[in-house]
């Protein structure tokens, strides 16, 4: 679970460093990091636990979490684009960069995961 506590130090703290530098855009950079982090934190917690447990349920896991995350970011963006007034240029590039850092860094982690016990395997036999 330390991935969960770097993952939620960076962003809250990338968030306050470029709202400190950009005030008038506060809001939208939050807004922008919310979605994907709690997401991420999710899917962190999910993968860890269907892995522990049966890891051969892990790609179905992924599948339905990959279509269940693209329904929720299309609906998440239409409604705060949609329905919330301000400025969407910050929202967008927020939204973009932690997206695709979240989504690095689970990669990594994912990898680093899988490996270890790999390496694990190995050594016992």
């Amino acid at each position: 679970m330390n991935i969960l506590w770097c993952i939620v130090v960076l962003c809250v703290g990338s968030w306050g460093l470029v709202s400190w530098m950009v005030p008038e855009a506060l809001v939208e950079i939050f807004l922008g990091m919310l979605i994907p982090l709690l997401l991420a934190i999710g899917t962190i917690v999910l993968v860890e636990r269907t892995y522990q447990k049966d890891a051969m349920r892990l790609t179905a896991l992924l599948t339905k979490a990959f279509v269940g995350k693209m329904l929720l970011y299309g609906v998440y963006v239409t409604v705060i684009v949609g329905v919330y007034s301000f400025h969407p240029v910050p929202f967008a590039i927020s939204f973009t960069v932690y997206f695709t850092g979240l989504h690095l860094t689970e990669a990594l982690y994912f990898q680093t995961l899988f490996k270890g016990d790999q390496r694990a395997v190995r050594k016992a036999s």
